[in-house]
């Protein structure tokens, strides 16, 4: 079969191969590994996704070329390298066009998936719409871009810092299917469950089928199924609220606004657990990415018509 090429995309060998043959692949961010010094959990995330059945492709931007399956060279030089910009969707063309190192986000790695021909994608949290998200309009680019990329997405919900029922609220105005894996509730992220419905999946062969079904008959647009945390693995709910409502205290009090209070809740987040988030994301981490590789190979049964 012959193969279109794309001034812009470097695929490699491997991955080219299997979405040529019709194989599973699933598509990974590049930004968490700008956080991990050791690369190692880059790994143990590509594993798990090989382990499913299916072959993963992390995505970074390098040398004015969105790169679709890193070497493990790059991902070494994406790990020790200081100050990498993070890229969401409208930050690629600045990143092309300077020809360094971009760490793809959530929005910024499904639009180059799509481009490249794979159709899921694994994170541990999306991005949503921010707590007193109805007075500052404080909404992740994820959201927006979920509109226009024909994609499915496995993840453990939106972060926990954020609003779970007005992110839902969007993602159902938006038109966005959201499904949860044998559970009937929103997954919170390390939280292992938000007080929103989602409709249950109890077999990704199902989902598999739910999401071309949608695709058929509404076009672009993601679909996100969810995964929750294991649950020896979650953090206690009460503790989480605690400490993000204590820290948005002191943002009030200190001033801290914009797009310092995200990360100002994580840093809260993070000391408040007592060293278990690390843990926790690490967890969800590996548990999205095997669904996703199992819904990869669900889905490539379904459009293979079997």
């Amino acid at each position: 079969m012959e193969r279109q090429t794309d001034p812009l995309l470097d695929v490699s060998e491997e991955i080219a191969t299997a979405l040529a043959e019709r194989r599973p692949v699933v598509a990974l961010e590049s930004s968490l590994i700008t956080t991990d010094p050791s690369s190692e959990t880059a790994s143990l995330i590509e594993k798990a996704v090989r382990d499913a059945g299916a072959v993963p492709a992390t995505i970074g931007i390098a040398g004015g070329r969105l790169v679709v399956g890193l070497t493990d060279t790059l991902i070494e030089q994406f790990s020790a390298t200081k100050g990498i910009p993070k890229i969401s969707a409208r930050d690629i063309g600045a990143a092309l066009a300077g020809g360094g190192l971009g760490a793809t986000t959530v929005a910024g790695t499904i639009v180059i998936a799509e481009r490249a021909g794979i159709k899921v994608f694994t994170t541990a949290g999306i991005g949503g719409v921010h707590r007193r998200g109805q007075d500052t309009l404080d909404i992740s680019p994820d959201l927006l871009q979920f509109r226009r990329t024909r994609m499915t997405v496995v993840c453990g919900g939106a972060k926990s810092i954020l609003d779970h029922r007005l992110t839902a609220e969007y993602l159902e105005t938006a038109g966005i299917p959201v499904f949860g894996y044998r559970t009937d509730r929103l997954p919170a992220f390390v939280v292992r469950e938000a007080d929103v419905s989602v409709r249950r999946m109890d077999d990704l062969h199902t989902a598999a089928r739910a999401a071309e079904a949608h695709w058929e008959v509404n076009g672009p647009g993601t679909v996100l199924l969810t995964n929750p945390i294991d649950e020896q693995d979650a953090a206690d709910e009460d503790l989480v609220e605690t400490a993000i409502a204590d820290a948005l205290a002191r943002c009030d009090r200190d001033g801290i606004a914009g797009n310092a209070v995200s990360p100002y809740l994580m840093k809260a987040l993070a000391g408040a657990s007592g060293g278990m988030l690390p843990r926790a994301g690490l967890s969800l981490l590996l548990s999205t990415a095997r669904v996703a590789g199992e819904f990869s190979v669900a889905l490539s049964t379904v459009r293979a018509g079997r």
